[in-house]
């Protein structure tokens, strides 16, 4: 048995290849849409996919199963658990709890474990030429290294109300029912790692096995004393800010991603042009350079995505393809980086990309507005915005400053005042940057404070050194 797992890095996310070499068949589970890494690595290996599946209705990516199903021929399996309210809208076969996809010598087991999701599936792997039981879970958004999938998404993102109860009360009696009646050498492969929103305290290690998440990860103790009160409170409380998105990614998978089979090279675009959409704004321009670059200059009402940062999440948090229906044109190094950087944003379904220029040159700039914390005080705002989670705000903040997470800031503009200046800060300038290029091509007066919350602690302790002395 071959089992590969490929992880992005951007999104937090792993999917998995997992093989036959006995007579050169696969299956992929968890796909993303840019499906290129799946082809190469099933031809290296000799193998067909001839199955696409998914763990659940996904909410922080637009899933690859339509998309590998296309190009390949493969068959669609996806979970029929969950009510009628959970049921996907494209066709493929509805898999129970207990149901087998078999290819080759290798079954996976389908387990209904509700919670994260009500339609939530794991697939229990056994690699039957080496022997009768199962070795392995594919666990999904379940049982991650060292946390849970947290219940509460459908209400943050996907307009629930109170759905979160319900969701831990199914979590715990998942992990009674089906993972801990598992034997404790099963591995255990999540689809998410450390930096994911969908946990609040994701492990960085890739995988784990059942037994080690029994006795160390911190709702085994819950568990062993069947205090579910107790592990209902501890998994609700402090979940972080779940990125407004998510609601379409979850509508997008539900109803299937469109397919966008063969892709033409991405071409560089002519300047003129480029400057005359821009004019007639009928095209959008993507600022791919750090924050510090781009406050030296930049492309006037550009989006700012660093091509070194997570492309496809702040990519969402800014373009939103069912209000903007301007195509991008990215600012890129040559074709590739342009390539990569669609790849990219195509996992959360920005797809109109009318191509690259390498050059700031002949386009209108505009130089970003930027305040120094010394003269925070004098400033006299309309508002001080706080663009980070609110775990974040609440361990520490500038005095006064409104908390709205940068993923969730361009659907609650209602809470912003619609004049006067608005001096916005993340942590260290990143998400802030983001954030303020996207309220500033939506007509705000920004100012971002210079070096956002870390300098103005450190000209706060400066002050206060300078004031005990």
């Amino acid at each position: 048995m071959l089992i590969e797992r490929i992880y992005d890095q951007d999104l937090a996310q792993a999917s998995y290849l997992i093989g036959c070499q006995a007579n050169g068949t696969a299956v992929v589970v968890d796909g993303r849409r840019d499906i290129a890494v799946y082809q190469d690595l099933a031809a290296r290996n000799n193998m067909r996919i001839v199955a696409v599946t998914e763990t659940h209705i996904h909410a922080d990516y637009l899933s690859g199963t339509r998309e590998l199903a296309a190009a390949t021929g493969a068959a669609i399996y996806v979970s029929g658990e969950g009510g009628p309210d959970w049921q996907y809208a494209f066709e493929g076969t509805r898999l129970m709890d207990g149901d087998t996809i078999t290819i080759g010598n290798i079954s996976l087991r389908a387990l209904h474990t509700p919670g994260h999701t009500p339609e939530h599936l794991s697939f229990l792997v056994t690699d039957g030429a080496f022997s009768d039981q199962p070795g392995y879970l594919l666990s999904g958004d379940f049982v991650f290294s060292g946390d849970l999938g947290r219940p509460d998404l459908l209400d943050e993102a996907a307009g629930g109300v109170d759905t979160r109860f319900e969701g831990a009360k199914q979590l715990f009696r998942s992990l009674q029912e089906k993972f801990l009646t598992l034997p404790d050498y099963v591995q255990v492969h999540p689809a998410h790692g450390a930096g994911s929103a969908c946990g609040k305290a994701l492990g960085a290690i890739p995988s784990s096995t059942v037994g080690y998440e029994r006795l160390y990860s911190w709702w085994g103790p819950y568990l062993a004393a069947n205090d579910e009160q107790g592990f209902i409170d501890e998994l609700l409380d402090g979940q972080p800010d779940a990125h407004a998105y998510f609601g379409r990614m979850k509508r997008e998978n539900r109803d299937g991603p469109a397919i966008m089979g063969e892709r033409p090279p991405l071409t560089e675009l002519d300047t003129d042009r480029v400057a005359a959409g821009l004019a007639a704004d009928t095209l959008t321009f993507i600022d791919t350079r750090t924050a510090d670059q781009v406050h030296t200059g930049t492309v006037q009402r550009s989006l700012n995505i660093p091509a070194n940062a997570a492309i496809a999440t702040y990519g969402a948090w800014v373009v939103n393809p069912e209000t903007d229906p301007n195509p991008l044109v990215l600012l890129a190094s040559d074709q590739d980086q342009a390539q990569q950087i669609r790849d990219h944003l195509v996992r959360v379904g920005i797809d109109d990309i009318a191509g690259y220029v390498t050059s700031l040159h002949g386009l209108p700039l505009t130089t970003p507005t930027l305040i120094r914390p010394e003269d925070l005080a004098d400033a006299d705002p309309a508002m001080i915005l706080d663009v980070r989670n609110r775990t974040e705000h609440t361990t520490g903040h500038i005095p006064g400053a409104h908390q709205l997470n940068g993923g969730r800031l361009m659907w609650h503009l209602e809470e912003l005042p619609t004049t006067g200046t608005i001096i916005t800060y993340c942590q260290s300038g990143l998400r802030n940057s983001v954030a303020a290029s996207a309220l500033r091509r939506a007509g705000y007066d920004i100012a971002e404070l210079d070096g956002s919350y870390n300098a103005w602690t450190t000209w706060q302790q400066a002050r206060e050194t300078v004031t005990t002395n």
